[in-house]
């Protein structure tokens, strides 16, 4: 009778560590790909920010010739 009662607790506790088991790695593949999907929204966003500066680079660029015109022309 003693044997039964180690073996149904032992079989409770195996039963418990194989549901923790199956829920952590739900949570984990749900965590993984959440971080896959914000890896790619940054890596969206840094090539966004290179055009942005890029453009930004090219105006000032775009500005200093125009400045060099107005001053080559007043004198």
């Amino acid at each position: 009778m003693q044997s039964q009662t180690t073996i149904e607790k032992l079989h409770d506790k195996v039963s418990q560590i194989l549901q923790k088991y199956h829920s952590m790695k739900g949570e984990n593949e749900m965590l993984r790909n959440e971080l896959i999907t914000l890896k790619a929204e940054k890596e969206v966003r840094d090539q966004e920010i290179e055009k942005l500066t890029e453009q930004n680079v090219m105006k000032d660029l775009e500005i200093e010739e125009i400045v060099n015109k107005i001053e080559s022309i007043i004198g």
